[in-house]
């Protein structure tokens, strides 16, 4: 399996981890591999006890070198453009997850790799991470959301540059330009990772899935018509009993205990 599941339990109960596995070709994204990420995603979708989610790398010293050049090498024009069709689709599929996302990088995030970062609500990079999209370099464009994700992230000349040089800088660099939302130790990655969901997992689910819609599709609005998109996703809150759990802990002085109802 070049997909490997960890469903966390004890007071992590909720918390997954989907750890790339493809240790021969660094994680490169073959067909096999994306079959299997797939069906992950489907299963995370459709499950509620799904709480966060955090995608790493099994392989030390990678993240992910991108797609498998050596697979494309023999696919014809069509398949090719089929498995970069999929490639953008499973991603998207990753960046709609209704619960929150952080991918974990140590060592390389390369074109595909890094496409499927971007997907993340949020990433955390080892110290000695190094991102690009390296696509012009091959004659190719990022095609698995890298040119409309990355712009999105960290501003349209910034985007361009790194996309029209196919540059690979560190992690200190993509700190500063909002690429990563924290730089950490080598090594300590998936450990800031875990820390971070950590924080996230105790609240109410449905809330954070609300707030996730609210911010991810809100971007895309103007400002009234967020506004309006906020009120609605409020509005799937108020009726819930993890909302009433939360006022009863309030009024109590304990932690709440929500289920996701």
């Amino acid at each position: 399996m070049a997909v490997r599941i960890e469903r966390l339990s004890g007071s992590d109960v909720g918390l997954v981890l989907l750890g790339l596995d493809r240790p021969a070709a660094k994680n490169a994204l073959d067909r096999q591999l994306m079959v299997e990420f797939r069906q992950a995603m489907v299963d995370f979708r459709s499950d509620p006890a799904v709480r966060v989610v955090v995608v790493h790398s099994l392989v030390p010293g990678v993240f992910c070198a991108g797609a498998d050049l050596k697979e494309r090498a023999d696919m014809t024009q069509a398949e090719a453009a089929a498995f970069v069709h999929g490639l953008r689709s499973a991603f998207t599929e990753l960046a709609e997850l209704p619960m929150p996302v952080i991918a974990a990088i140590e060592g390389a995030a390369f074109g595909g790799g890094l496409e499927l970062a971007l997907c993340a609500d949020l990433r955390v990079a080892g110290a000695e991470a190094k991102l690009g999209l390296v696509e012009t370099a091959l004659a190719i464009i990022p095609g698995a959301g890298g040119t409309q994700r990355l712009p999105r992230l960290i501003g349209t000349s910034r985007a361009k540059e790194l996309i029209f040089t196919a540059r690979r800088i560190g992690a200190d660099e993509a700190g500063r330009l909002g690429l990563v939302d924290r730089v950490v130790a080598p090594g300590k990655a998936l450990e800031s990772a875990l820390a971070l969901a950590r924080e996230i997992l105790p609240n109410g689910p449905i809330a954070l899935r609300m707030a996730k819609r609210a911010v991810h599709q809100g971007m895309e609005l103007d400002l009234a018509s967020g506004l309006a998109l906020e009120q609605a996703c409020y509005a799937q809150v108020i009726p819930t009993q993890d909302r009433l759990e939360g006022l009863a802990a309030f009024r109590e002085k304990r932690k709440p205990h929500y289920r996701g109802e």
